[in-house]
């Protein structure tokens, strides 16, 4: 971690900050949730710039500021009026009102039954919804229940689904899913495929579980050579250890190619995004992973993440690998993309399925406190902000594009196909084994795109998180601790 060293920037911000301190004593009205989102953006939004309402000068006297403040009927409001570009550029910004929460689902806790679902038209009524799931997140209670990946339903507590009804009833707590079997009538056509009822049907209850985002590791024999397979949902620095032991794992076995699946990683901790990235090489350590880039004011902030051979007092299970292989979908963002994005510039990497979310920015939790710390906090609220505070860039500088990393091998996940993950005929995984062995590359499949994506989306979905010892902490520690 690089010292940061700060002369005339910090006095420009602490003065900036300290004009409106005394807002009682000046008249200013303006509630502190107000007043601390203000002064949040205005110290870390990488958009700043961009933004006339956040300048240092915006205001002449604390009492225009009050005034303004006072203009917007919630924090929310406030919050939104200086986001940049809101459908474009800046699309995943957020204010928090309970970030206690929050915290608890990046450290993995989730309330909910742990299935992932595609949503689709039946082939023979557009105006019903078939769901099939996509995902069963391991220790919930769906995986209590042993449903798997590709089971498909057709009413929920005897309702049939359709676009108007399924959000609805899937948001209960409890529900029974009506199962039906998929018959393709012999022809590879889905047009006159059909779906009945097999007469089972199961009741779940959501409960809050611990994810362990290490969904799978295995190793694939390829005529004689190993192939490691990792299945990894989100990058949560709580399981470090079980992802080293997964390399762990691939390290005994002497694996010479190695397949990552993304596809459903939305992203997370930065940090651990670079122990990933270590963990796939080993030759390259010391050398520059990824940078973090700030906001104009911030630019002594700028944080380089090396690649390196340990972690907390453990040492990596590294492979050396120079080629791998990563699987994805638009489901895929944020750290997953830095994943491809960083290692380009030293490996091969070879990415397969559909084109990635396109997310570079990172952001970073900003609380109600005099040095914008979690440590004393304002006890009157739970809100915090989350905002994107930095641009990601590899080592040739290079950030991820907006419109998504587009993939060397295309697929799109089939709702009729969707394979079981790590089995050697899962299309996605099939793809690279074809790649790996000179078969050839796969085709695309065809009519495979569902009637919605997925059926749950999450507002912390698609993120990624500068850890707590990056530079935004150690600008808050150095001037104002």
């Amino acid at each position: 971690m690089k010292i940061l060293k700060y002369s005339l920037l910090a006095i420009v911000l602490l003065s900036t900050i300290s004009c409106f301190e005394d807002r009682d004593d000046n008249g200013i009205l303006a509630s502190d949730i107000s007043d601390f989102v203000w002064k949040g953006m205005n110290v870390f939004y990488v958009y700043k710039d961009n933004v006339p309402d956040l300048a240092n000068d915006r205001f002449s006297s604390n009492s225009e500021y009050g005034s303004y403040l006072n203009s917007f009927s919630a924090p929310e409001d406030l919050f939104e009026s200086v986001i940049y570009a809101r459908e474009t550029v800046d699309r995943y910004s957020i204010i928090l009102d309970d970030y206690i929460a929050f915290e608890l689902l990046l450290e993995g806790f989730s309330k909910g039954n742990g299935l992932r679902y595609y949503s689709f038209a039946n082939p023979q009524n557009s105006s019903e919804r078939l769901l099939v799931i996509r995902q069963v997140i391991p220790s919930s209670p769906g995986d209590d229940l042993n449903l798997q990946r590709g089971q498909f339903y057709n009413q929920i507590d005897g309702v049939t689904l359709t676009a108007d009804n399924i959000s609805g009833l899937l948001s209960s707590d409890t529900y029974t899913l009506h199962e039906v079997d998929h018959m393709d009538n012999g022809t590879p056509e889905t047009t006159d495929d059909s779906f009945v009822s097999n007469g089972t049907t199961v009741s779940i209850t959501k409960a809050t579980y611990n994810e362990n985002p290490v969904h799978g590791a295995s190793i694939i024999d390829l005529d004689g050579e190993n192939l490691g397979y990792l299945n990894y949902n989100f990058f949560n620095a709580s399981y470090n250890t079980q992802l080293n032991n997964a390399f762990g794992l691939f390290q005994s076995n002497n694996i010479q190619h190695l397949v990552i699946d993304l596809r459903y990683n939305p992203g997370g901790k930065i940090n651990t995004a670079t122990l990933l990235g270590s963990m796939v090489t080993g030759q390259h350590n010391g050398e520059l992973f990824a940078r973090l880039v700030y906001n104009s004011e911030l630019q002594n902030s700028n944080t380089d993440y090396n690649f390196t051979n340990s972690f907390d007092g453990s040492t990596i299970n590294s492979l050396s690998l120079e080629k791998v292989y990563v699987l994805t979908t638009g489901s895929s963002a944020s750290a997953s993309e830095m994943i491809i994005n960083s290692l380009r510039p030293y490996i091969e990497v070879v990415q397969i399925g559909s084109i990635t979310e396109g997310k570079s920015q990172a952001s970073g939790t900003i609380y109600d406190s005099s040095d914008f710390g979690k440590t004393g906090a304002n006890p009157n609220h739970t809100y915090a902000l989350q905002p994107l505070i930095a641009i990601t860039q590899n080592k040739n500088g290079n950030s991820v594009d907006s419109n998504g990393l587009i993939p060397d091998i295309a697929l799109t996940e089939s709702v009729y196909n969707l394979g079981l993950f790590g089995d050697v005929s899962e299309p996605y995984l099939a793809a690279a084994i074809a790649d790996i062995q000179g078969i050839g590359r796969m085709a695309p499949p065809t009519e495979l795109v569902p009637f919605k994506n997925e059926t749950r989306t999450h507002k912390f979905k698609n993120r990624m998180y500068i850890d707590e010892d990056s530079a935004p902490r150690e600008f808050r520690k150095q001037h104002f601790d």
